[in-house]
């Protein structure tokens, strides 16, 4: 085990662009920015939430500070490829990065409370706290994305990347299903993160203000959760509505 840790602490904006604009915003991105040594890689992901959806429900509030648990893996997961196990925490639009890698089947039989992990590090620590705060966690929804990944050339703490083909799951949540579900995005759509450290760089202001670019609200895990929320509830109106109308034909049955 490489015991490889990491922590981030930066402000993530986010934005929905067309193929248009990220074709043109590739272009004139192309001094500031460029692609890192991975190209384009596969992030699968599952969020472990409670039962009743409690992190999910609660970040889609948008209280001043809020956090999630995942399970992260690049490319497809085998039985012992690296896994992460991630703590991402957002307080006052800083967002707080802190994860663990282990091989993926040790990493989900701790996440699902089955064994532990032989680290003895402060993040473990972190993580068990969370486990411990958070009663009946579970695997609640997968997401994968391709991603393509840029670092600035003239400021490094600079990221840019660029989500497409952002599908999301409820079933088979195992890493090494792959890459399945339904999409998120629209067709031709990509979500693109600005990562920063320090100051917005007044460039790529400039750059996103001729080109109609502009921040949104939006979170992977939070609309697939409105997606499944709102189709739970056309369900239930639906049985509802046959309930009543199975009801109402009782009574005229009894009438005649």
């Amino acid at each position: 085990m490489s015991n490889y840790q990491e922590i981030f602490q930066r402000t993530e904006i986010k934005y929905l662009i067309s193929e248009e604009q990220y074709t043109e915003l590739r272009k004139r991105l192309s001094k500031m920015a460029e692609v890192d040594k991975y190209g384009e890689t596969d992030i699968l992901n599952i969020y472990y939430d409670t039962p009743g959806f409690e992190l999910i429900r609660a970040s889609l509030e948008k209280p001043v500070y809020k956090e999630k648990l995942r399970l992260r893996s690049y490319g497809t997961a085998t039985e012992d490829s690296t896994s992460f196990i991630e703590i991402k925490k957002k307080y006052k639009g800083v967002v707080y990065k802190r994860r663990i890698d282990a091989p993926y089947t040790d990493a989900k039989e701790y996440l699902d409370g089955r064994s532990d992990l032989e680290q003895n590090c402060q993040i473990k620590t972190e993580i068990d706290a969370f486990l411990d705060g958070y009663r009946g966690l579970r695997p609640a929804m997968a997401i994968s994305y391709k991603r393509i990944a840029m670092a600035g050339t003239e400021d490094p703490e600079l990221r840019i990347t660029f989500d497409r083909e952002i599908l999301w799951r409820t079933d088979r949540l195992d890493l090494r299903e792959g890459a399945k579900g339904e999409d998120l995005l629209k067709p031709g759509q990509r979500l693109m993160e600005v990562k920063i450290a320090n100051a917005f760089p007044m460039k790529l202001a400039r750059i996103f203000s001729e080109l109609g670019i502009f921040p949104v609200s939006f979170s992977k895990y939070g609309r697939g959760y409105e997606i499944m929320a709102q189709r739970q509830m056309a369900v239930s109106q639906v049985c509802r509505l046959a309930g009543l109308a199975a009801s109402e034909g009782r009574k005229e049955v009894a009438y005649v």
